[in-house]
């Protein structure tokens, strides 16, 4: 019999500290995977696609606390695994795809910030994604007897192609920043040259005084610059580019302006033309929104004709019927034989990958399911975040405090409770939250 596998202590309290909080872990995802196969697949087909030279574009739809986040992890770990790049940030009111104030600027430096790698793949890998293409350029140049000027001038050679694209010619200049300063250890050059590819220079005389180069990337450049970047990547050794970005509910039902709503929903049209018809090459993005931010036909996605056409599934999905050949991956609800494994691998967790040390029974297991069937119904399917939360809460408990039985908390009045309900747009508008600039967006306000 072979021996148990043992869970390192820092994927344990990563896995264990983000449910307790309702968050996703950004490491061990492995320990506590389940369900969700149909889906896995469909973007295991993007990832190849997007390694053979080709596009992807998918957005996640399900409701709150229904494992959206998680499944963007999820793809993340597994693309990073197919030697993917992955690029993923969240949607706020001041990190947006389209903006003219800085807020789509905002959303590129918070995607080059969390950059991931296989070698990095918590993120922050874009200085050893450069470092890793200069080492295999200067390789191949000393090899051959060349110097640090040969070494230089292959850079160029190396990015001739992208100095075709929108902003390649300084994108290939700042390179030559950075390896300058890595010739000379000047770590201040580096900094500076990373600074430009994070777009955190907010003006173009910082950058020139910097660096010596006349464009910066802004909002204006914020797509161009992904493509730029996933075209390097490819240099580097990668095999393409992927950007998650989660909350895209902040465009449909947090910008109170129409106009700017469809300016990003434009980007968004944007995306899935070029990604669909193979105008770009070795990028895929997947968004993830509730279902009400892109069906609602009033402020969502499906308000945008175009994208609602492009958007809307067939007639054909229906009574368990799924097709994930369209863009759209919709999440459904885990069914309480996956959530009893859930719960179970989260048991496993806690006890560090050793069998014998589980804290409570499967008949616990069971009475935590029923118990969250008795309060919440069948919402518990849709949105297991509250119950994964409690169940934590529960293993922690009785870890600390010995000899409390598990039963007396299961049953009490404080396990597992409904969460509060969710204020509605109309709710929001009402009491003066969103203050919409569009008459359109009063339209259902009651008085």
């Amino acid at each position: 019999m072979s021996a148990p596998v043992v869970i390192k202590r820092r994927e344990r309290d990563a896995v264990l500290q983000s449910l307790q909080a309702g968050l996703v872990p950004r490491q061990g995802l492995h320990l506590i995977q389940v369900g969700r196969k149909k889906e896995v697949e469909a973007t295991l087909q993007d990832l190849e696609r997007i390694a053979a030279g080709a596009a992807s574009f998918r957005i996640v739809v399900g409701r709150f606390g229904s494992g959206k986040s998680f499944f963007l992890n999820l793809v993340r770990t597994l693309a990073v695994q197919k030697n993917l790049v992955v690029l993923q940030a969240d949607m706020t009111m001041e990190r947006r795809l389209y903006a003219t104030t800085g807020e789509a600027q905002a959303l590129y430096a918070e995607l080059m910030r969390n950059l991931a790698t296989r070698s990095k793949p918590e993120g922050g890998g874009l200085p050893g994604l450069v470092e890793q293409w200069i080492s295999r350029l200067s390789h191949e140049v000393r090899s051959a007897g060349g110097g640090d000027e040969q070494v230089k001038a292959r850079l160029f050679v190396d990015l001739k192609d992208l100095q075709q694209m929108v902003g390649g010619y300084e994108f290939a200049e700042v390179l030559a920043k950075y390896y300058e300063g890595h010739l000379q250890g000047d770590d201040a050059l580096k900094a500076a040259a990373l600074r430009w590819l994070r777009a955190e220079y907010q003006t173009k005389t910082d950058a020139r005084q910097a660096l010596g180069v006349r464009r910066i990337i802004t909002d204006e450049s914020f797509y161009d610059s992904l493509k730029l970047m996933a075209a390097f990547c490819v240099k580097a050794g990668y095999a393409g580019v992927l950007v998650n970005i989660d909350e895209l509910v902040v465009l449909s039902h947090r910008l109170p302006s129409k106009r700017a709503r469809q300016a990003n929903y434009e980007m968004v049209l944007t995306l899935i033309n070029d990604c669909l018809q193979g105008s770009v090459g070795h990028l895929g993005f997947v968004l993830a929104g509730t279902d009400e931010c892109v069906e609602d036909s009033r402020r969502g996605l499906f308000s945008y004709e175009a994208l609602r056409t492009r958007l809307q599934g067939h007639d054909f999905i229906h009574d368990g019927l799924v097709d994930f050949s369209g863009p759209v991956i919709r999440l459904g609800n885990l069914t309480a034989e996956e959530l009893f494994v859930l719960l179970a691998n989260i048991r496993h967790v806690h006890a560090s990958g050793d069998a014998a040390k589980h804290i409570v029974t499967d008949e616990a297991l069971l009475a935590v399911l029923r118990r969250a069937n008795d309060v919440l119904g069948a919402e518990y399917f849709k949105t297991p975040r509250d119950v994964i939360r409690s169940f934590v809460g529960l293993l922690n408990v009785l870890d600390q405090n010995p000899g409390t039985q598990w039963q007396d908390l299961v049953t009490s009045g404080n396990f597992i409770r409904k969460a509060d309900k969710p204020v509605s747009v109309e709710e929001e508008v009402a009491s003066g939250a969103v203050t919409p600039e569009d008459s359109d967006d009063l339209a259902t306000l009651k008085l």
